[in-house]
């Protein structure tokens, strides 16, 4: 039994500054992370798996309005939710996702359920409604993923007439509410096309074995049918006890392209490279080349955890069994 049990947890990176947040709202962003990396500590304390452990971590991000997943997710283009999820254990290379699901209320469980109870892999829109439906997962009404911030921020994205990542739409709101121009609101604390509302969870248990998960709302006023990369394994989620467990946020068509999640465990397993430089050079090197955005959670069998962005903020924070869980939001 290793004593180095450890879980990390993101909710979306982006151009978040400290001098444009309210003390109040900042103070509820690291509570609701700091109480949430408790919970998936207190997993691991009990000898709990990663696999669990990274579950109830997202469980817990899909239910707090504050993050773009389940309750808290964006609205499309039709004003319906999309929700995807994916979930892979890093012990048996087995993994599960959904994608564009509209009614359950935990993608996450779906997609653990299709990774214990399926010889499939990933499944999509009603199919995927079905087999939750027969896993005897929880509906909710399409209003349960209502909020009135998500609802604002889908009304002037359609005014003007473009998909925007997540709580772009934010922006938008505060130059409306103050009939204000960008430049006199120059300390904006989301930046439009930089902000990635992506949740995650990356996790290493006591008997050495590592997991990832990761779910989404997608962005806001997306076309119907529009997947990204959290529901797909090795581009938004991955994880190998032989290397590591990783989950992402940031442009998602971007971090497809790269396979980004599975590149970090590529580059450790070819290139024999560290967690921390393996990481760095996806987000860093690898992403910016193709403008993309954003940034990851990793933790190796050794229990070591980064968690590196290439904006200038990312929801974000990490728990060793024993010590206090630290959460952080700026650079």
């Amino acid at each position: 039994m290793k004593s180095n049990a450890v879980i990390a947890i993101h909710g979306g990176a982006g151009t978040i500054l400290r001098a444009s947040m309210a003390p109040e709202v900042e103070t509820q962003y690291l509570d609701a992370l700091s109480g949430i990396l408790a919970a998936g500590q207190r997993i691991l304390s009990e000898g709990g798996s990663a696999l669990d452990a990274v579950e109830e971590a997202v469980r817990l991000l899909e239910d707090c309005p504050l993050f773009n997943a389940g309750h808290g997710a964006v609205f499309t283009s039709a004003g319906t939710h999309e929700l995807d999820a994916s979930i892979m254990d890093g012990r048996t290379l087995e993994a599960g996702a959904v994608c564009c699901v509209t009614r359950v209320r935990n993608p996450v469980l779906a997609a653990r359920r299709v990774l214990e109870q399926s010889e499939h892999v990933l499944f999509t829109g009603e199919g995927a409604e079905a087999f939750a439906a027969a896993q005897g997962l929880e509906f909710v009404d399409s209003s349960y993923f209502h909020t009135d911030a998500r609802y604002r921020q889908w009304q002037l994205a359609r005014g003007e007439a473009r998909a925007m990542l997540d709580h772009d739409g934010a922006t938008l709101e505060a130059k409306a509410a103050a009939n204000a121009s960008a430049d006199s609101l120059p300390h904006e604390p989301i930046d439009p096309n930089r902000k990635f509302g992506t949740v995650g969870a990356v996790a290493l248990d006591a008997h050495g074995h590592v997991a990832a998960a990761t779910s989404t709302g997608g962005i806001t006023n997306k076309q119907v049918g529009r997947v990204g990369d959290a529901p797909l394994i090795g581009a938004g989620c991955y994880a190998d006890d032989a290397t590591c467990a990783v989950s992402t946020t940031g442009s998602g068509e971007m971090f497809m392209r790269m396979v980004a999640a599975y590149d970090v465990a590529a580059q450790m397993k070819y290139r024999g490279v560290s967690l921390s430089e393996a990481a760095t050079n996806v987000v860093m090197e690898q992403l910016p080349r193709i403008d993309g955005r954003g940034g990851l959670i990793a933790v190796d069998a050794q229990g070591n955890v980064v968690l590196p962005f290439n904006t200038e903020g990312m929801y974000r924070g990490y728990a060793r069994v024993g010590e206090a869980p630290v959460a952080s939001i700026y650079a």
